[in-house]
Protein backbone atom coordinates (compact mmCIF):
# COMPACT_ATOMS: atom_id res chain seq x y z
CA UNK A 1 0.00 0.00 0.00
CA UNK A 2 2.38 2.26 0.48
CA UNK A 3 4.93 1.85 -1.43
CA UNK A 4 2.12 1.82 -4.79
CA UNK A 5 1.10 5.40 -2.60
CA UNK A 6 4.70 6.65 -3.24
CA UNK A 7 5.43 5.26 -6.60
CA UNK A 8 1.45 7.49 -7.76
CA UNK A 9 3.07 9.89 -6.15
CA UNK A 10 6.55 10.32 -7.80
CA UNK A 11 5.37 9.52 -11.04
CA UNK A 12 2.08 12.44 -11.30
CA UNK A 13 4.64 15.07 -10.41
CA UNK A 14 7.85 13.83 -12.86
CA UNK A 15 9.27 17.75 -12.74
CA UNK A 16 9.55 17.89 -9.20
CA UNK A 17 11.00 14.35 -8.51
CA UNK A 18 13.48 14.73 -11.94
CA UNK A 19 14.83 17.86 -10.28
CA UNK A 20 14.91 16.46 -6.43
CA UNK A 21 16.78 13.22 -7.86
CA UNK A 22 18.98 15.58 -9.49
CA UNK A 23 19.77 18.05 -6.89
CA UNK A 24 21.19 15.34 -4.54
CA UNK A 25 22.73 13.29 -8.07
CA UNK A 26 24.82 15.88 -8.54
CA UNK A 27 26.77 16.57 -4.71
CA UNK A 28 26.87 12.35 -5.48
CA UNK A 29 28.49 12.71 -8.60
CA UNK A 30 30.92 15.22 -7.03
CA UNK A 31 31.79 13.22 -4.17
CA UNK A 32 32.68 10.22 -6.74
CA UNK A 33 34.15 12.84 -9.17
CA UNK A 34 36.88 13.90 -6.59
CA UNK A 35 37.47 10.54 -5.32
CA UNK A 36 37.89 8.78 -8.66
CA UNK A 37 40.59 11.82 -9.54
CA UNK A 38 42.74 11.28 -6.25
CA UNK A 39 42.43 6.91 -6.93
CA UNK A 40 43.10 8.05 -10.54
CA UNK A 41 46.55 10.28 -10.05
CA UNK A 42 47.43 7.27 -8.05
CA UNK A 43 46.86 4.60 -10.54
CA UNK A 44 48.19 6.27 -13.18
CA UNK A 45 51.63 7.38 -10.83
CA UNK A 46 51.71 3.57 -9.93
CA UNK A 47 51.53 2.53 -13.82
CA UNK A 48 54.31 4.78 -14.51
CA UNK A 49 56.63 3.76 -11.65
CA UNK A 50 55.84 0.32 -12.66
CA UNK A 51 57.05 1.32 -16.58
CA UNK A 52 60.44 2.26 -14.96
CA UNK A 53 61.60 -1.46 -14.43
CA UNK A 54 63.27 -0.51 -11.79
CA UNK A 55 63.30 -2.42 -8.38
CA UNK A 56 64.79 0.04 -6.37
CA UNK A 57 64.14 3.55 -6.11
CA UNK A 58 67.00 6.08 -4.25
CA UNK A 59 66.36 9.97 -2.96
CA UNK A 60 68.04 12.40 -1.82
CA UNK A 61 67.35 13.47 1.89
CA UNK A 62 64.02 15.14 2.06
CA UNK A 63 62.77 13.66 -0.98
CA UNK A 64 59.01 14.45 -1.64
CA UNK A 65 56.21 12.67 -2.84
CA UNK A 66 53.86 15.32 -3.76
CA UNK A 67 56.35 17.64 -5.37
CA UNK A 68 58.54 18.17 -8.59
CA UNK A 69 62.58 17.44 -8.24
CA UNK A 70 65.59 19.37 -8.30
CA UNK A 71 68.96 17.12 -9.17
CA UNK A 72 70.95 17.51 -6.15
CA UNK A 73 72.44 13.96 -6.10
CA UNK A 74 76.20 13.50 -7.06
CA UNK A 75 76.07 11.70 -10.56
CA UNK A 76 78.87 9.20 -9.12
CA UNK A 77 76.24 7.86 -7.11
CA UNK A 78 74.87 6.34 -9.78
CA UNK A 79 78.38 4.40 -10.39
CA UNK A 80 78.79 4.01 -6.78
CA UNK A 81 75.34 2.67 -6.53
CA UNK A 82 75.73 0.08 -9.73
CA UNK A 83 78.71 -1.63 -7.78
CA UNK A 84 76.10 -2.62 -5.32
CA UNK A 85 75.89 -6.77 -5.17
CA UNK A 86 72.81 -7.72 -6.88
CA UNK A 87 72.31 -4.51 -8.42
CA UNK A 88 72.91 -5.17 -12.71
CA UNK A 89 71.52 -1.79 -13.76
CA UNK A 90 71.95 1.70 -12.07
CA UNK A 91 70.13 4.56 -13.87
CA UNK A 92 70.38 8.17 -12.78
CA UNK A 93 67.62 10.31 -13.96
CA UNK A 94 66.80 14.05 -13.71
CA UNK A 95 63.18 15.67 -13.16
CA UNK A 96 62.33 19.16 -13.30
CA UNK A 97 58.58 20.41 -12.08
CA UNK A 98 57.36 22.09 -15.42
CA UNK A 99 53.60 23.05 -14.25
CA UNK A 100 52.02 23.61 -11.29
CA UNK A 101 51.19 20.60 -10.39
CA UNK A 102 53.67 18.55 -8.69
CA UNK A 103 53.27 15.89 -10.96
CA UNK A 104 53.47 18.20 -14.11
CA UNK A 105 57.64 17.02 -14.70
CA UNK A 106 59.99 16.61 -17.77
CA UNK A 107 62.37 14.07 -16.83
CA UNK A 108 65.88 14.00 -18.15
CA UNK A 109 67.30 10.65 -19.05
CA UNK A 110 69.98 8.49 -20.76
CA UNK A 111 67.84 6.69 -23.53
CA UNK A 112 70.05 3.78 -24.09
CA UNK A 113 70.39 3.16 -21.01
CA UNK A 114 66.61 4.24 -20.40
CA UNK A 115 65.85 1.31 -22.93
CA UNK A 116 67.70 -1.32 -21.08
CA UNK A 117 66.32 -0.86 -18.00
CA UNK A 118 62.82 -0.18 -19.09
CA UNK A 119 62.16 -2.11 -22.27
CA UNK A 120 62.45 1.43 -24.18
CA UNK A 121 58.92 3.42 -25.55
CA UNK A 122 56.56 2.14 -27.49
CA UNK A 123 55.94 4.78 -30.30
CA UNK A 124 52.53 6.23 -31.50
CA UNK A 125 54.07 9.07 -33.69
CA UNK A 126 57.68 8.59 -35.12
CA UNK A 127 60.17 5.97 -34.21
CA UNK A 128 63.68 5.11 -32.58
CA UNK A 129 65.67 7.14 -34.89
CA UNK A 130 63.82 10.49 -33.93
CA UNK A 131 64.67 10.00 -30.47
CA UNK A 132 66.84 13.33 -28.81
CA UNK A 133 68.42 13.58 -32.09
CA UNK A 134 68.99 17.43 -31.23
CA UNK A 135 69.03 19.24 -28.02
CA UNK A 136 65.37 20.83 -27.94
CA UNK A 137 63.74 17.28 -28.95
CA UNK A 138 61.07 16.35 -26.70
CA UNK A 139 59.30 13.07 -26.07
CA UNK A 140 55.86 13.35 -24.93
CA UNK A 141 53.16 10.50 -24.09
CA UNK A 142 49.59 10.19 -25.91
CA UNK A 143 48.03 12.08 -22.76
CA UNK A 144 50.58 14.83 -22.66
CA UNK A 145 49.78 15.07 -26.58
CA UNK A 146 46.11 14.89 -26.41
CA UNK A 147 45.84 17.61 -23.74
CA UNK A 148 48.35 20.12 -25.06
CA UNK A 149 46.83 18.83 -28.29
CA UNK A 150 50.36 18.81 -30.39
CA UNK A 151 51.48 16.08 -32.38
CA UNK A 152 54.91 14.63 -33.63
CA UNK A 153 56.68 17.30 -35.26
CA UNK A 154 55.13 20.19 -33.19
CA UNK A 155 55.97 22.54 -30.38
CA UNK A 156 55.30 23.30 -27.32
CA UNK A 157 56.64 25.36 -24.23
CA UNK A 158 57.85 23.72 -21.14
CA UNK A 159 60.73 24.98 -18.51
CA UNK A 160 60.68 29.08 -20.40
CA UNK A 161 62.21 27.15 -23.62
CA UNK A 162 60.52 26.28 -26.51
CA UNK A 163 60.96 22.29 -27.52
CA UNK A 164 60.27 20.31 -30.79
CA UNK A 165 58.27 17.13 -30.12
CA UNK A 166 60.55 14.37 -31.66
CA UNK A 167 58.10 11.56 -30.70
CA UNK A 168 54.53 10.43 -29.18
CA UNK A 169 54.88 7.31 -27.00
CA UNK A 170 52.50 5.27 -24.91
CA UNK A 171 52.28 6.61 -21.86
CA UNK A 172 53.00 4.29 -18.29
CA UNK A 173 57.21 4.79 -18.56
CA UNK A 174 57.83 7.07 -15.71
CA UNK A 175 56.82 10.40 -17.35
CA UNK A 176 54.36 12.32 -19.44
CA UNK A 177 57.66 14.11 -20.96
CA UNK A 178 61.35 12.99 -21.85
CA UNK A 179 64.54 15.18 -22.36
CA UNK A 180 67.89 14.46 -22.84
CA UNK A 181 69.55 14.10 -19.59
CA UNK A 182 72.66 16.75 -20.34
CA UNK A 183 69.75 19.04 -21.51
CA UNK A 184 67.86 19.18 -18.34
CA UNK A 185 70.86 19.28 -16.16
CA UNK A 186 72.51 22.46 -17.96
CA UNK A 187 68.60 23.81 -17.65
CA UNK A 188 68.76 23.14 -13.80
CA UNK A 189 72.44 24.04 -13.27
CA UNK A 190 72.72 21.15 -12.14
CA UNK A 191 75.93 19.40 -14.23
CA UNK A 192 77.18 15.89 -12.89
CA UNK A 193 74.07 15.50 -10.74
CA UNK A 194 70.97 13.71 -11.01
CA UNK A 195 67.28 13.48 -9.11
CA UNK A 196 66.88 10.00 -8.41
CA UNK A 197 68.99 6.60 -9.22
CA UNK A 198 66.93 3.50 -10.21
CA UNK A 199 68.54 0.39 -9.70
CA UNK A 200 67.61 -2.96 -11.59
CA UNK A 201 68.46 -6.34 -10.15
CA UNK A 202 69.55 -9.54 -10.81
CA UNK A 203 66.42 -11.16 -9.14
CA UNK A 204 63.44 -9.18 -7.61
CA UNK A 205 63.73 -12.41 -4.90
CA UNK A 206 66.99 -9.95 -3.82
CA UNK A 207 65.06 -6.75 -3.33
CA UNK A 208 65.21 -7.12 1.10
CA UNK A 209 68.72 -8.13 0.83
CA UNK A 210 70.12 -5.44 -1.29
CA UNK A 211 67.22 -2.52 0.86
CA UNK A 212 68.76 -3.81 4.44
CA UNK A 213 72.56 -3.20 2.90
CA UNK A 214 71.99 -0.09 1.13
CA UNK A 215 69.88 1.47 4.17
CA UNK A 216 72.85 0.64 6.48
CA UNK A 217 75.32 1.76 4.33
CA UNK A 218 77.23 4.87 6.26
CA UNK A 219 77.25 7.22 2.61
CA UNK A 220 73.66 7.21 2.39
CA UNK A 221 72.05 7.53 5.27
CA UNK A 222 69.51 9.63 5.40
CA UNK A 223 68.63 8.52 2.37
CA UNK A 224 64.88 7.65 0.63
CA UNK A 225 65.53 4.21 -0.51
CA UNK A 226 62.62 2.29 -1.19
CA UNK A 227 61.16 -0.75 -3.33
CA UNK A 228 58.71 -0.41 -5.90
CA UNK A 229 55.96 -1.76 -3.71
CA UNK A 230 57.00 0.41 -1.11
CA UNK A 231 56.75 3.36 -3.27
CA UNK A 232 53.31 1.91 -4.59
CA UNK A 233 51.99 2.32 -1.20
CA UNK A 234 53.66 5.43 -0.01
CA UNK A 235 51.69 7.34 -2.55
CA UNK A 236 48.13 5.38 -2.14
CA UNK A 237 45.58 7.95 -1.62
CA UNK A 238 45.43 7.50 2.07
CA UNK A 239 49.15 7.62 2.88
CA UNK A 240 48.19 11.50 2.23
CA UNK A 241 46.42 12.96 4.14
CA UNK A 242 45.51 16.13 2.06
CA UNK A 243 43.94 14.35 -0.22
CA UNK A 244 41.62 12.43 2.81
CA UNK A 245 40.87 15.86 4.36
CA UNK A 246 40.31 16.75 0.94
CA UNK A 247 37.80 14.15 0.53
CA UNK A 248 35.99 14.40 3.91
CA UNK A 249 35.14 17.96 3.27
CA UNK A 250 33.40 17.38 -0.18
CA UNK A 251 31.60 14.55 1.45
CA UNK A 252 29.91 16.99 4.22
CA UNK A 253 29.17 18.89 1.67
CA UNK A 254 27.46 16.10 -0.25
CA UNK A 255 25.56 15.85 3.18
CA UNK A 256 24.43 18.87 3.79
CA UNK A 257 23.26 19.77 0.26
CA UNK A 258 21.12 16.85 0.01
CA UNK A 259 19.73 17.34 2.84
CA UNK A 260 18.73 20.93 2.53
CA UNK A 261 17.77 19.87 -0.95
CA UNK A 262 15.38 16.95 0.26
CA UNK A 263 14.17 18.92 3.37
CA UNK A 264 12.75 21.51 0.60
CA UNK A 265 11.38 19.31 -1.62
CA UNK A 266 9.72 17.11 1.20
CA UNK A 267 8.37 20.42 2.84
CA UNK A 268 6.38 21.31 -0.49
CA UNK A 269 5.44 17.65 -0.97
CA UNK A 270 3.73 17.94 2.39
CA UNK A 271 2.04 21.41 1.53
CA UNK A 272 1.04 20.58 -1.73
CA UNK A 273 -0.62 16.61 -0.15
CA UNK A 274 -2.54 18.93 2.62
CA UNK A 275 -5.57 17.75 1.87
CA UNK A 276 -4.28 14.10 0.16
CA UNK A 277 -2.81 13.97 3.98
CA UNK A 278 -6.23 14.95 5.02
CA UNK A 279 -8.11 12.47 2.87
CA UNK A 280 -5.69 9.18 4.08
CA UNK A 281 -6.25 10.25 7.84
CA UNK A 282 -9.99 10.81 7.62
CA UNK A 283 -10.17 7.32 6.31
CA UNK A 284 -7.45 6.00 9.19
CA UNK A 285 -4.00 6.06 8.51
CA UNK A 286 -1.82 6.37 11.88
CA UNK A 287 0.45 9.32 12.15
CA UNK A 288 2.91 6.40 11.31
CA UNK A 289 1.66 5.71 7.86
CA UNK A 290 2.13 8.91 7.28
CA UNK A 291 5.34 9.49 8.68
CA UNK A 292 6.44 6.13 7.11
CA UNK A 293 4.93 7.40 3.23
CA UNK A 294 6.62 10.52 3.90
CA UNK A 295 10.18 8.60 4.33
CA UNK A 296 9.63 6.03 2.08
CA UNK A 297 9.21 9.02 -0.91
CA UNK A 298 12.46 10.38 0.51
CA UNK A 299 14.46 7.09 0.94
CA UNK A 300 12.91 6.42 -3.27
CA UNK A 301 14.52 10.22 -4.14
CA UNK A 302 18.10 9.15 -2.17
CA UNK A 303 18.17 6.07 -4.12
CA UNK A 304 17.64 7.54 -7.54
CA UNK A 305 19.91 10.52 -6.54
CA UNK A 306 22.64 8.21 -5.98
CA UNK A 307 21.96 6.55 -9.45
CA UNK A 308 21.83 9.44 -11.10
CA UNK A 309 25.35 10.55 -9.80
CA UNK A 310 26.83 7.49 -10.72
CA UNK A 311 25.90 7.90 -13.85
CA UNK A 312 27.26 11.41 -14.09
CA UNK A 313 30.57 10.34 -12.63
CA UNK A 314 30.91 8.41 -16.18
CA UNK A 315 30.35 12.01 -17.81
CA UNK A 316 32.71 13.60 -15.88
CA UNK A 317 35.03 10.86 -16.39
CA UNK A 318 34.57 10.99 -19.95
CA UNK A 319 34.90 14.90 -19.92
CA UNK A 320 38.12 14.90 -18.11
CA UNK A 321 39.58 12.33 -20.25
CA UNK A 322 38.62 14.45 -23.55
CA UNK A 323 40.20 17.85 -21.81
CA UNK A 324 42.78 17.14 -19.11
CA UNK A 325 43.66 13.08 -19.22
CA UNK A 326 47.03 14.51 -17.92
CA UNK A 327 46.09 16.46 -15.40
CA UNK A 328 43.50 14.74 -13.91
CA UNK A 329 43.06 11.60 -14.57
CA UNK A 330 39.80 9.78 -13.58
CA UNK A 331 39.25 6.42 -12.01
CA UNK A 332 35.46 4.95 -11.92
CA UNK A 333 35.71 3.47 -8.06
CA UNK A 334 32.73 1.21 -7.91
CA UNK A 335 33.43 0.63 -4.02
CA UNK A 336 32.53 3.85 -2.76
CA UNK A 337 29.03 3.37 -4.18
CA UNK A 338 27.37 2.23 -1.74
CA UNK A 339 29.20 4.69 0.22
CA UNK A 340 27.44 7.05 -1.52
CA UNK A 341 24.38 5.71 -1.35
CA UNK A 342 24.44 5.59 2.42
CA UNK A 343 25.60 9.50 2.15
CA UNK A 344 22.31 10.24 -0.01
CA UNK A 345 19.96 7.45 1.59
CA UNK A 346 21.01 9.45 5.30
CA UNK A 347 20.74 12.96 4.09
CA UNK A 348 17.39 11.84 1.98
CA UNK A 349 15.53 10.74 5.45
CA UNK A 350 17.34 13.37 7.73
CA UNK A 351 16.27 15.82 5.44
CA UNK A 352 12.41 14.32 5.38
CA UNK A 353 12.02 13.98 9.04
CA UNK A 354 10.88 17.53 9.67
CA UNK A 355 8.25 17.88 6.70
CA UNK A 356 7.13 14.30 7.87
CA UNK A 357 6.89 15.88 11.72
CA UNK A 358 4.86 18.04 10.28
CA UNK A 359 2.46 15.84 7.82
CA UNK A 360 1.52 13.69 11.35
CA UNK A 361 0.36 16.69 13.30
CA UNK A 362 -2.18 17.17 10.50
CA UNK A 363 -5.84 18.35 11.57
CA UNK A 364 -8.03 15.57 9.69
CA UNK A 365 -10.84 18.16 9.45
CA UNK A 366 -8.59 21.62 8.52
CA UNK A 367 -6.68 19.48 5.90
CA UNK A 368 -9.78 18.63 4.22
CA UNK A 369 -11.17 22.01 3.88
CA UNK A 370 -7.16 23.07 2.79
CA UNK A 371 -7.68 24.65 -1.25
Amino acid sequence: MILRLVWENIRFRPMRTLLSVLLIGVPVMLILTLVGVSHGFMEDSHRRMQGVGADIFVWPPGHSFTGGSSAPLPEKSVDFLAKVPHVAQAEGVVQMLAGKLPWDTVTGIDYPIFKQMSGGFNFIEGNESDVFRQPDDLVVDTEFASEQHVHRGGKVKLLNRTWNVAAVVESGKMAHAFAQIAVLQQLDNAVGRVSQVNLKLDNPANVPLVLNELKQTPALDGYDIHSEKEVVDLTSADSIPAISVFVHVIEGIGVFTGLIVVSLSMYMAVLQRTREIGILKSLGATKAFVMKLILWEAGAMGVGGTIAGIALSFVSQAVLKQFVPESLPQAIVPIWWPIVLGIALGSALLGAVYPSMIAVRQDPIEALAYE
